[in-house]
């Protein structure tokens, strides 16, 4: 039977952490465009392999991608994962290059098994990130006797949306399972744009656009299972997120600021603010996986996922976004599970991907996005606990010749807890 009262527990912190590791966790320029940068939601053995997940299906770490793979695990066995990445950014523009290293909290889950045929999961999840600060001058004017006023554009930006979620699969039949995410998704984004000139006695103009959403979100999956032989297994697996308008407020406003000479500071001289109820949604979402298991030794797999972006509004407006579309690829080895020899015992993984953009970049097609990764599952001692290490090196590129490009640098490590916690112990 389960124990009610450390599941709770745990329930408790568990919620509480997700909403303390909300963070900034990147200095993209292309954050100011959308939602800002999506974040990667796969859990540690998944983005070693490139992010496939869709197929995966084991007992001993947390699929959240497919709802659907919760039904894996079995009725003793209590899984709790926890993740973060540490990334080195480089950002090229021409001749210009900078540089910018960023650690993020990515995830956190448990997972038990309910009932008979029905697993469970409670977890945090990021769902898009904003940071950046950029600022441009120009010379406006150039007076008789050579004075010259510039102005000086600065942009800014911050803010995260984060979903907490509760998940469960049922087990339909043997090789069937289907489940459900159901998840809070909430958050506050910034932008804001700052005109200044050299001119002190000259006006200043601010203008900041807010985004609030406190809405639910509900991603649906399915599983299959075809077991060719005794070592031969192939499972196809399917996903939905509901696209839905968002309970969600924009806010968008434009101040004047004039020079006051009796203080030496500036005085607002007007404001305008235009506020906009249910202004977002969220795209349908459709993905669809196959792997591919020899021995309970070899996994390969491939994903293929699409985001209907475009149909998204985005301050009541359809012109920001354009579908997405990803594809990963990805494997991973285990030579014996149940060798003497810890070597073998590590499970090796590696994988690649590739994305479109969502977002557009001033009316454009935003920046695709390379990646690929490897890494290793290190067993714990004896225990089932398995720590998770990966690379990935990931390639921004944009679709217009002279627009930004990033390359990252990410250690992503994970760490999951595979306990025996619903055993009944017996004393002679």
């Amino acid at each position: 039977m389960i124990n009610y009262k450390r599941l709770i527990s745990a329930s408790i912190i568990l919620t509480f952490a997700g909403l303390a590791a909300a963070q900034t966790s990147t200095n993209s320029p292309y954050t100011r465009y959308g939602f800002g940068q999506l974040s990667d939601q796969n859990f540690g053995n998944s983005k070693a392999m490139g992010g496939i997940a869709y197929g995966l299906r084991n007992g001993y770490q947390i699929n959240a991608s497919n709802p659907a793979s919760y039904t894996a695990i079995d009725s003793l066995t209590f899984l709790f994962d926890a993740g973060m990445t540490l990334q080195n950014a480089n950002f090229k523009e021409g001749s210009v290059k900078t540089n910018a290293k960023n650690s993020s909290f990515d995830y956190l889950a448990m997972q038990f098994r309910l009932w008979k045929k029905m697993g469970m999961t409670v977890g945090f999840l990021p769902f898009s990130s904003v940071g950046y600060s950029l600022s441009n001058t120009e010379k406006l004017t150039e007076d008789a006797d050579g004075n010259v006023t510039n102005t000086t554009a600065s942009y800014d930006g911050d803010g995260s949306l984060q979903q907490v979620f509760v998940g469960l699969g049922y087990k339909v039949f043997n090789n069937l399972s289907v489940g459900a995410n159901f998840s809070y998704l909430y958050g506050d984004i910034t932008h804001s744009v700052s005109t200044a000139f050299s001119n002190s006695s000259a006006y200043r103009s601010v203008r900041m656009d807010q985004i609030s959403i406190s809405d639910y979100k509900l991603d649906f999956g399915l599983q299959y299972s075809y077991k060719i032989n005794k070592k031969n297994v192939v499972n196809l697996g399917a996903v939905y997120s509901l696209g839905h308008s968002m309970n969600g407020t924009g806010y968008k406003s434009n101040s004047t600021y004039a020079y006051n000479s009796t203080n030496g500071g500036y005085t607002m001289q007007s404001q305008s603010v235009d506020t906009l109820k249910n202004a977002f949604s969220l795209p349908h979402t459709f993905g669809v996986g196959l792997t591919y298991v020899y021995d309970n030794r070899l996994t390969v797999g491939v994903d293929y996922t699409l985001q209907k972006w475009q149909d998204t509004k985005f301050y009541n407006e359809k012109s920001y976004f354009c579908d997405r579309s990803k594809i990963a690829v990805g494997a991973e080895y285990i030579p014996d599970f149940f060798s003497h020899n810890y070597l073998k015992r590590i499970r090796y993984r590696v994988g690649a991907y590739y994305s479109d953009p969502y977002a557009k970049v001033d009316g454009k097609d935003g920046a695709r996005e390379y990646g690929v990764s490897a890494g290793f599952g290190l067993p714990i001692f004896q225990s089932k606990s398995i720590l998770n290490i990966s690379g990935q090196y990931v390639k921004v590129s944009p679709k217009v010749t002279g627009m930004l490009e990033e390359n990252y640098l990410k250690i992503n490590i994970g760490l999951t807890f595979n306990e025996r916690w619903f055993m009944k112990w017996k004393v002679n």
